[in-house]
């Protein structure tokens, strides 16, 4: 996974498509909660308020500029900044299924989508960039001699004893 030396290696259009998708994603996400939340069904109320908290959630770490007439955004979106691209993956994708299994409509599906596309986005970045071609190849090779991928994974990378 990518550490925080590797947060800067990462193109410069993938930071602002998740931004943008969050930000864009939970103004969605904020209207659409507003609308479920008229319905008769006790469970879809609840599920609209979620949605309402989490895109407040997402746009204040996201786009802090959105929120600046509450005092505690601008800290809370430098503190969310600091954390791993994991740990803004894992929030947002935890942070978007609740509504998801509470009610099920097509608001929830958009609304909370967008928080969910957000983390997965998030955590592509976590994962970071794709080896090299070369990388690839070798380590296919190695992998393709007998006992070449048994050998790492049973002795932990150390050279088989004489």
């Amino acid at each position: 996974m990518a550490s925080g030396g590797q947060q800067a290696e990462l193109p410069w259009w993938q930071k602002y498509l998740a931004r943008g998708v969050g930000c864009g994603g939970g103004v969605i996400a904020l209207g659409l909660g507003l609308f479920n939340c008229i319905t008769l069904s006790a469970f879809c109320v609840v599920a609209g308020i979620w949605q309402m908290v989490a895109a407040f959630i997402v746009i204040s770490a996201e786009a802090p500029c959105c929120c600046m007439f509450v005092e505690f955004v601008q800290r809370y979106s430098m503190w969310v900044d600091t954390r791993p691209y994991w740990q803004k993956s894992v929030f947002y994708v935890v942070l978007a299924i609740p509504p998801f299994i509470m009610c099920i409509t097509v608001s929830i599906i958009l609304g909370s989508g967008l928080i969910f596309l957000c983390g997965v986005l998030y955590g592509l970045m976590a994962l970071g960039k794709k080896g090299s071609r070369e990388d690839m190849i070798a380590a296919a090779q190695n992998s393709g001699r007998p006992g070449g991928m048994k050998d790492n994974l049973v002795d932990g990378g150390s050279s088989p004893p004489a």
